[in-house]
């Protein structure tokens, strides 16, 4: 696909749309809606799939070479798109991407500046500008469109997940209280960013983020000035473990000031490595809004070469 092809918009190309009706807030007829407006906006082509098995659903991606594709779900929708684009070899095969957010936090799209109305961000869908997004990979093969945690942060969404059904959003706030009140010793975790170490053995750590977005759970921005397009990996590392620092840096994370914090590290780069000291450390993933259940020892994240397009608002794109 050439770039001019991926400048313009979806024209006469055709358009692949993949549907998760298991998404957050993805009622059935929130779909017939979108995909209604999808049809309206000009699109020759509009291949509309609702997947059910995992076969059917890497049979679709598959189809997606040489065209562009609407994804309507949240972020994990979004993550298990191009995680299966990545297992088949097809980036820089596709055209851009849009998303229609219908989850629960949608993290990716707030931090790209796409709207949460599901009837405007199919618009921009079709019709946003292209812009190059990067795009990490660990070590299991497993890919990172948004933002990896390890310690507090993934303890806080294990602890939300158990009742995200019932409060929503506000459930990432309850794992929070519930994990600040079970981890208050932390990790002893070796951090390295292109070979350079950046925590100390000797001190425990609170919390550890690769980004490459700003924000998670729903609007908290705890990576405020990472960018998707920098070639960068943004690395957060919170080390006040005390009860008044995980207080303090729980107050300032929400507000985007945790970064000024003197308890916090700041750096960048392209590959990340984190262990822990010993067993005893071993620490739990959240990968773009889901966690592993099982604790491990090690993590590590490598910045592709080969990124992917997302469309935006033609306003974000000029900036």
């Amino acid at each position: 696909m050439t770039a001019e092809e991926t400048r313009d918009g979806a024209g006469d190309r055709g358009v692949l749309v993949l549907s998760n009706s298991a998404a957050g807030s993805s009622e059935g007829d929130v779909v017939e809606q979108v995909c209604a407006h999808l049809e309206s906006c000009s699109v020759q082509q509009l291949d509309v799939r609702a997947p059910g098995s995992d076969e059917e659903y890497a049979a679709a991606v598959a189809s997606a070479a040489g065209r562009d594709v609407v994804v309507m779900g949240g972020d994990g929708s979004v993550h298990r798109f191009l995680q299966a684009v990545h297992d088949q070899d097809l980036l820089g095969r596709i055209g851009a991407v849009g998303v229609v957010p219908l989850g629960t936090g949608n993290d990716l799209a707030r931090g790209a500046g796409l709207p949460l109305d599901p009837r405007e961000a199919a618009t921009v869908a079709i019709e946003g500008s292209p812009l190059q997004r990067g795009l990490m990979v660990d070590h299991t093969g497993s890919v990172v469109v948004n933002v990896v945690h390890a310690g507090v942060a993934a303890e806080a969404t294990a602890h939300a997940s158990e009742v995200k059904g019932t409060f929503g959003k506000a459930a990432y706030a309850w794992g929070a209280l519930r994990a600040a009140g079970l981890t208050s010793k932390g990790w002893h975790l070796r951090v390295r960013v292109d070979g350079e170490g950046t925590a100390d053995d000797d001190r425990p750590e609170l919390m550890v983020s690769l980004a490459l977005g700003n924000s998670v759970g729903g609007g908290t921005p705890v990576a405020p000035h990472a960018r998707p397009d920098d070639g960068q990996v943004e690395v957060v590392v919170a080390h006040g473990v005390s009860p008044w620092a995980r207080v303090g840096f729980a107050r300032d994370l929400r507000k985007g000031r945790h970064t000024r914090r003197e308890d916090v590290t700041l750096t960048s780069g392209h590959e990340i490595v984190v262990e822990a000291a010993d067993e005893q450390d071993a620490f739990r993933v959240n990968t773009d809004g889901e966690v592993e259940q099982d604790r491990v020892t090690r993590r590590s994240g490598r910045l592709l070469d080969q990124g992917w397009t997302l469309r935006v608002p033609q306003e974000r794109a000029r900036r």
